[in-house]
């Protein structure tokens, strides 16, 4: 399953239907879009079921194992020997047991790494004992593998690490990481912390399409518990996904990591004897494991790989010249060079008036995006015309492999069934759906004139409408704000420019979002209107 972002319009809905933690949030700079996870996919299509159209699946086909041609080092082994770490010894002077709690997300692996690593211990003659949290019922929530390795195995007196007992925790969730039941095992001067700063999308995600990820706030209390020097991080995600082509690739990645930092009391010649053993993707997670080992050594180097341009890469927000250029880019690609000047003339109109009153132009930046929002409306013909868009293909392409072809999840309002709701249901369409996009994406001209046929449905008739209330509502907010002086009304202009955010999805789902917004509207503008009535 793929979705079209450009298509997508972050509604939600494909997660409300299928409850699934596979479809992921994707940040654009057209907002919140959603995308799946193809590592983590179980291929059941409950997401197609969403109310949208930007649901393609791929048949008979399957996923590229690794990018071809796009990175010019074939094998870790390409960026040289690396120095072998001192290791911590057991026994004697030396503490007699060593604590690692393995904590991330369950379906990943994370108990697979606490059996390596007890097999591991086995071939090194050393004690051990494991103890997990297993079972279905983890599968995409909180797991842990506390693993114990003793100088003897008499050494070992519990199953669990102790609180504040932990020498390492290998952190392959920061969520997870952060939560009380690793905190617990954390303790400043001892434990070291190997962090995947990427964090897997919660179930608040499902539940709230504005769920924001806090990873970073993860980091940093992970960092005050232990200490900024006890902690090494690297997004082991993006290294597996570029390098290996697979997430699921990460956690014996973080393995490598934790071992080059000298952190496991094991030989790596163990530790790879237990991955031939494990008899799954060998080659993989051994190759896996070594990528681990560089970017604990030098993360440079490995970053470049990542990103070849540039080895970090900061990113800023757009400026506004930039935000309002790609949207009247967008626009006339969508509709003509005349539809894109009406746009930005509306914005342009913003602009000059916050710029005379010396304001932040915040205002002009919400109403680019927000009334380039509802200009941008998907209708039949967009619809089409992204769909067949080569970019799209062209992705598709670089994701798949063999003999594949696309399929189109569709509920066209002349065609499509209606449910007991009076909701529409959507159907699948094949390969030659394609043709039909291009055809409609030529005919986009049509859009608003009398020989539109799709424009007369309620839907669209109700999306035209929005374009004028929102510019009038502009206007009403420039003469209300005048010289732009009063920061209480400019905050509130703010909000009623930003509501069409609220307005997304298709069909049932928008006219739901639009009923909402609509009320959160009304009262904004009230306010607004009570607190400026002179002017208006």
């Amino acid at each position: 399953v793929v979705i079209n972002e450009l298509v997508c319009e972050g509604c939600g809905d494909c997660s409300v239907q299928s409850n699934c933690l596979s479809v992921e949030p994707l940040e654009t700079e057209f907002g919140r879009k959603r995308q799946i996870n193809q590592s983590t996919c179980n291929k059941d299509l409950s997401c197609v079921k969403g109310f949208c159209p930007s649901f393609v699946t791929v048949e008979g086909g399957q996923l590229k194992k690794k990018t071809k041609g796009s990175q010019s080092v074939a094998s870790p082994a390409d960026l040289g020997p690396l120095p072998e770490p001192v290791l911590p010894g057991l026994g004697g002077a030396q503490q007699d047991v060593w604590g690692i709690v393995v904590a991330g997300v369950g379906g990943t692996g994370v108990i697979t790494i606490g059996q390596l690593l007890g097999v591991a211990a086995h071939l090194d003659g050393k004690g051990i004992v494991t103890q997990d949290s297993g079972g279905l019922a983890q599968k995409g929530g909180a797991t842990w593998s506390h693993v114990l390795i003793g100088a003897t195995q008499q050494a070992i007196r519990t199953t669990r690490v102790s609180m504040a007992a932990a020498d390492l925790i290998m952190g392959c969730d920061p969520i997870v990481t952060a939560g009380k039941e690793t905190v617990l095992r954390m303790a400043s001067g001892r434990t070291r912390v190997a962090l995947n700063v990427h964090s897997t999308p919660t179930a608040g995600f499902v539940k709230d399409g504005n769920w924001q990820n806090p990873a970073q706030a993860c980091a940093q209390e992970i960092a005050k518990a232990v200490g900024e020097a006890a902690v090494g991080s690297f997004n082991a995600d993006a290294a597996a996904v570029k390098l290996l082509g697979d997430s699921l690739y990460t956690n014996p990645m973080m393995l490598g990591y934790a071992w080059q930092k000298g952190w496991i009391p094991l030989s790596r010649a163990s530790l790879l004897r237990a991955m031939e053993l494990n008899a799954v993707a060998v080659a993989q997670n051994q190759t896996a494991f070594e990528w681990g080992r560089h970017a604990a050594h030098d993360w440079g180097a490995v970053a470049k790989l990542l990103d070849p341009g540039q080895v970090i890469e900061f990113r800023r927000p757009p400026a506004l010249d930039e935000v309002i250029s790609q949207r009247v880019a967008f626009l006339t690609a969508y509709q003509n060079a005349a539809y894109a000047q009406d746009y930005l003339a509306c914005v342009n109109k913003v602009r000059q008036a916050e710029s005379t009153g010396g304001a932040s132009l915040s205002l002009s930046e919400a109403v680019a995006r927000n009334l380039f929002k509802l200009m941008a409306y998907k209708d039949e013909y967009e619809v089409a015309r992204l769909h067949a868009d080569a970019a799209f293909h062209r992705r598709i392409g670089d994701m798949f492999e063999g003999d594949f072809s696309l399929h189109y999840h569709l509920a066209p309002p002349l065609l499509a069934k209606k449910n007991d709701k009076g909701e529409l249901q959507k159907q699948k369409f094949g390969p030659a759906t394609l043709k039909l996009f291009k055809l409609l994406a030529a005919l986009k001209g049509l859009r608003g004139t009398a020989l539109d046929v799709f424009g007369r449905s309620e839907e669209r008739r109700q999306e035209r409408a929005l374009i004028v209330e929102y510019k009038a509502c502009v206007e009403e907010l420039l003469r209300g704000l005048g010289d732009f002086s009063d920061a209480g009304q400019l905050r509130l202009a703010l909000d009623i420019a930003r509501v069409p955010e609220q307005i997304k999805g298709f069909g049932h789902v928008k006219a739901r979002n639009l009923a909402a917004a609509r009320q959160n509207w009304q009262a904004l503008v009230a306010r607004f209107r009570a607190t400026a009535p002179a002017r208006l």
